[in-house]
């Protein structure tokens, strides 16, 4: 159906004017007059779980020994 990765034919690196030529096109579009230019980060936290078969099991339901309602 035509499709296909493209990222397979990409090189693996980009070249140093590309670059160049990005960085002072940004800089002119949002930079600052005093020659900084403003950034901001997102940092993103993730974690991946998966109950495993040896993890212990909680008991069912009136199964517990000790009351907790004093």
């Amino acid at each position: 159906m035509g499709e296909g990765n493209a990222v397979v034919q990409r090189l693996p690196f980009i070249k140093r004017d590309t670059l160049l030529a990005a960085s002072a096109i940004y800089k002119e579009m949002h930079g600052n007059e005093d020659g900084t230019i403003p950034a901001t980060f997102q940092i993103i936290y993730m974690i991946g779980w998966k109950p495993d078969p040896s993890q212990p099991q909680p008991l069912p339901r009136g199964s517990g020994e000790v009351p907790l309602g004093e």
